[in-house]
């Protein structure tokens, strides 16, 4: 089985689950025409383990990550700066976690790889890679809530960086990269991905333009 991922634009549309049920189950089906799962999300760090049988219930389940061996199913996050994370193994298992600060502070990214492993793989063989979320060039970001990620994380794991403008920001990539070592995963360096906030024509941001809008990141084994 192959793993394949996709995050959607500004261009594909709102993804919000709060849309009008029709409207919104069109533009999924426009845009990965496949049964999708996707969750309430609340930065928290509960995974949900997704198959043939149990997928339709689990749609709208208070969580912020999905794991399946199921081939055929959409699995979906949604975001306008934090971080969608996609996990894949090539023994036929994927994952997509919804990392913001709160979540990566909660543990989401260890709680995902565990539930992987949980359906036959093994962390050192998992792959992650990132979607679209704000860079530390426009993530001003509070002391406190720094301390609260550094103190799941590590202090150093270069998660402290800078504004262009010079004030305090938390780099989430680098923030996701430390917590995928910590739990085990092999990563070296993960790709960069565009900042929500500086293409603004692509992507929405809440941080930077207060905008409702939300991208898709959907993920699927074929």
């Amino acid at each position: 089985m192959r793993a394949r991922w996709v995050t959607s634009t500004k261009a594909d549309g709102d993804f919000r689950v709060g849309l009008p049920a029709d409207e919104l189950a069109a533009r999924r089906r426009a845009f990965v025409d496949l049964p999708w799962v996707w969750l309430r999300q609340v930065h928290g760090s509960a995974v949900v383990v997704v198959d043939a049988d149990n997928w339709a219930a689990v749609c709208g389940t208070e969580a912020d990550a999905l794991v399946t061996a199921s081939p055929g199913l959409a699995l979906a996050v949604h975001t306008a700066d934090c971080v969608p994370v996609v996990v894949s193994s090539p023994d036929g298992v994927i994952g997509v976690a919804h990392a913001g600060w709160r979540g990566l502070a909660a543990g989401v990214i260890d709680a995902t790889v565990e539930a992987m492993e949980g359906l036959g793989t093994r962390r050192e063989r998992l792959h992650i890679e990132l979607g679209p979320h704000i860079g530390p060039e426009c993530y001003e970001f509070g002391a406190t809530e720094l301390a609260a990620v550094e103190a799941r994380i590590g202090t150093a794991a270069g998660l402290r960086a800078r504004t262009a403008a010079g004030a305090l920001a938390l780099d989430l990539r680098a923030a996701v990269t430390a917590a995928a070592r910590q739990a085990g995963v092999p990563v070296t360096a993960l790709r960069s991905a565009p900042c929500t906030s500086c293409w603004s024509e692509c992507y929405f941001s809440h941080r930077a333009r207060g905008e409702s809008g939300r991208m898709a990141t959907v993920a699927w084994l074929s």
